[in-house]
């Protein structure tokens, strides 16, 4: 037996506290599982967390927390990072940009494998696993295994934990910032993958190799990623035809912008919107 509908009960102490948003938190119960997709708005949350919870960063998140310490210090979560809070551990977490989020849960308090707080952990195969669960937020689907889906990606947590993560090398925080500033600036234009590299000061083959160890992606990739991300916002936030839309992000054209949310997504521009 599962459902999937839009926030409701659970503990609301361990609910981030998001600015206003149109974009709904979605929410989805199997078995022992809550799998959660938190919109990309600024939030702020503080609690001790009752269960244990595996988190995804879709985007790049920047801003501050405190987990398992009372020392508050700045974070940068790298896109398609995982992260783990164990069941007791006291979180404080604040981003005023906040990004999309996958979280998962489980309800009968039984602790996951994993022994302590990590983020911005890599692992392809998870990284498929909340791609397909976003999918299945937005276009929901008779097929879909929540339950199989949430075990998947807890056993990968724990496979993880045995070997250690991927040295991010030259791709630092400060990098991926500045990438991020420079693409946001600039998404209504052409980007190539030797200018990410030149405003980096890296060639272009060494970047490509730093930023898929860094993000489990290329940098087209990621900056398609960012398109549809920014085209998300415009569908919400405004109401431009989705031909300006798709110019205002870099599509080559309305078309191009559809077929890559049905890749990305498994829903046609359109469908965001309604």
């Amino acid at each position: 037996m599962q459902t999937v509908r839009n926030m409701a009960g659970m503990n609301v102490h361990e609910q981030p506290q998001l600015s206003p948003c149109s974009d709904p938190v979605r929410r989805a119960e199997a078995g022992p599982w809550v799998i959660e997709l938190l919109p990309a708005c600024a939030y702020e949350a503080r609690y001790v967390a009752q269960q244990s919870a595996i988190g995804f960063a879709f985007d790049s998140q920047s801003g501050v927390h405190a987990i398992g310490s009372d020392r508050i210090r700045p974070f940068d979560a790298v896109p398609n990072g995982l992260a783990f809070v164990p069941a007791g551990c006291d979180v404080f977490s604040r981003s005023c940009e906040g990004g999309e989020y996958l979280r998962v849960l489980r309800k009968d308090v039984l602790p996951l494998a994993v022994p302590e707080a990590f983020n911005n952990l890599i692992d392809p195969q998870a990284m498929r696993l909340a791609q397909r669960m976003r999918k299945a937020f937005l276009n929901a689907s008779p097929a879909d295994d929540w339950e199989a889906w949430a075990l998947s990606l807890a056993q990968r947590m724990a496979k993880d934990q045995a070997s250690p993560a991927v040295v991010r090398g030259s791709m630092t925080a400060r990098r991926l910032r500045l990438l991020d500033e420079y693409i946001d600036a600039g998404l209504s234009e052409p980007i190539s993958v030797q200018d990410m590299a030149n405003l980096l000061a890296l060639s272009e083959g060494y970047f490509m190799r730093v930023f898929a160890q860094s993000t489990g992606k290329s940098p087209h990739s990621y900056l398609i990623d960012c398109r549809v991300a920014r085209a998300r916002t415009l569908l919400r936030d405004s109401k431009q035809r989705l031909a300006d839309i798709a110019q205002a992000c870099g599509f080559a054209s309305q078309a191009h912008m559809a077929t890559t949310f049905k890749q990305r997504l498994g829903v046609s521009p359109m469908a965001m919107r309604t």
